[in-house]
């Protein structure tokens, strides 16, 4: 059975969302996971890279968002750049760094196995920030849950295909 962790939380002054929780598998297995495209279609949507870091991650019934990795330290920490702007009803075709959020991903050993730790910023050059906030507070509660669900348990929950 999954590790149960915390949810995740909104600082609505910061207009940040944050998660820290532990994973019962080694950090090479997280970073695979939060970094390699193959590995990320299976916890969390579609997504697809390029060699130079951009592409789409794709949600069923959603859509394509433009995703690029921004910065990346390897085993530690990656930063990708998105556009998913839940209450905008659209997304652009590329990376808009202008109206882009960021998430970086932190992993750290924890006695059995990894913490990884997920900061999510910039929303308020997004259409509703206080709303956006609170949706993806809720994403990153779901989405990691399947994570921990797939390195945990082997299992691959909907929502997330290739």
């Amino acid at each position: 059975m999954a590790t149960e962790n915390p949810a995740a939380v909104a600082d609505t002054e910061e207009l940040t969302v944050r998660r820290t929780i532990r994973i019962a598998a080694p950090r090479e297995k997280v970073w695979a996971a939060v970094t390699e495209p193959a590995h990320i279609s299976r916890w969390f949507a579609a997504t697809v890279l390029d060699p130079q870091g951009d592409g789409t991650i794709t949600f069923e019934g959603y859509g394509a968002v433009p995703l690029r990795v921004a910065a990346i330290d390897p085993q530690d920490t990656v930063t990708y750049l998105w556009n998913n702007d839940d209450n905008l009803g659209r997304h652009p075709a590329e990376v808009d760094e202008a109206s882009a959020t960021r998430f970086t991903f932190t992993l750290a050993d924890d006695q059995d196995g990894t913490r990884l730790t997920v900061v999510e910023s910039g929303f308020g050059a997004t259409s509703d920030p206080a709303a956006n906030v609170q949706s993806h507070r809720q994403g990153w509660t779901d989405e990691l849950d399947k994570l921990v669900a797939l390195l945990e348990d082997g299992v691959e929950l909907a929502g997330a295909r290739a």
